[in-house]
């Protein structure tokens, strides 16, 4: 499986961010379980959620996922996915369809390559900017989420577009926007810990021509030094789904270890109720007295499942959409 070869012609801003948007709904639809399992692990313990003998208890995460089949049926596990489709097409098509534009313009001109300080800020700038535009989404995706875990008399939403109307009027519109500071500083990590890792991780390993060989059409990529006819036999092409695959595992890996702090402190202050926490600080010292440090990485598991596999499936689906996009404008007339 080789995929597509890269096109001649690069791929416009335009394309990049249609298929950005386009390649993060297709990752999210294969991966919301596991997104939905994190979000239940990292609000359970919550002083909020009344504790009794009834109380479902969500233990790993096939426990979690489990549980929530056999106790809320297997629509649980897409609980909120309008609202998740809806955040990609307006967050993922921001931050990572528009990060080679935005990195472009924080690289000197006349530099041979860009820089990692370049990569850092393209990175902050579209998280910042993206999560700016979709908070309103990311705030009903995990209320949401989160439904399962009260009791039925407290479920506040019908559906997506109550949620939005009953949040505005309840809370007013800066409750859609609850949690913005804490989202913009994951998301700022996040695009560093993801998008940056697998630019980086691509970049070497191209350079370093480590997944170099003939792509099964014949044709095989410049080298600056001629590699053994045995080696190129069983190597796979450069910049093809397998040179994807492992910097998207990286990337994946690499978000969920710096972001899952901020992103359990995120969870639970989008899902509190009004008044719960004074401030994103106060949720962050009630979590820590009754959990200690441990809580900050709760639900690290399903996180890194879901991001590590979200992140193949996206940056697979996008570097390929790119391709089949400018497969016209590549093709001789």
């Amino acid at each position: 499986m080789v995929g597509l070869k890269p096109p001649e012609v690069p791929p416009t801003a335009a394309v990049k961010f249609f298929s950005a948007g386009t390649a993060a709904c297709i990752a999210d639809l294969c991966t919301f379980p596991l997104d939905t399992a994190k979000v239940r692990l990292q609000i359970q313990g919550e002083v909020r959620v009344p504790r009794s003998a009834n109380t479902v208890e969500y233990r790993g995460v096939l426990g979690t996922l489990s549980t929530m089949v056999r106790t809320e049926g297997p629509r649980s596990l897409y609980s909120g996915l309008v609202a998740g489709l809806q955040r990609q097409m307006g967050f993922a098509s921001i931050r990572i369809g528009l990060y080679d534009s935005v990195k472009q313009l924080y690289t000197p001109k006349g530099a041979e390559s860009t820089g990692l300080l370049a990569r850092l800020l393209a990175g902050c700038t579209t998280g910042a900017v993206a999560v700016t535009c979709a908070q309103p989404t990311d705030v009903v995706k995990v209320r949401f989420q989160a439904l399962g875990a009260l009791p039925e008399s407290n479920r506040r939403y019908s559906g997506t577009v109550d949620a939005y109307r009953t949040i505005a009027r309840e809370e007013g519109v800066r409750g859609l926007w609850r949690g913005t500071l804490p989202n913009i500083a994951r998301n700022a990590i996040i695009n560093c810990g993801e998008l940056v890792t697998y630019d980086l991780i691509k970049d070497t390993l191209l350079r370093a021509q480590l997944m170099t060989g003939d792509d099964g059409t014949g044709d095989t990529a410049p080298r600056p030094t001629p590699l053994p006819k045995s080696l190129t036999a069983i190597l796979p092409p450069p910049d093809n789904v397998p040179c994807h695959f492992v910097a998207a595992f990286g990337a994946g890996f690499c978000a969920t270890v710096v972001a899952s702090p901020v992103d359990v402190v995120k969870t639970r202050y989008m899902n509190s109720s009004p008044g719960q926490y004074r401030n994103v600080p106060s949720c962050l010292l009630a979590l820590l007295l009754h959990h200690g440090i441990a809580g900050l990485y709760k639900g690290f598991v399903p996180s890194f499942l879901r991001l590590g596999s979200w992140n193949v499936v996206m940056f697979i689906s996008y570097e390929q959409l790119q391709r089949v996009a400018m497969l016209p404008r590549s093709t001789p007339p």
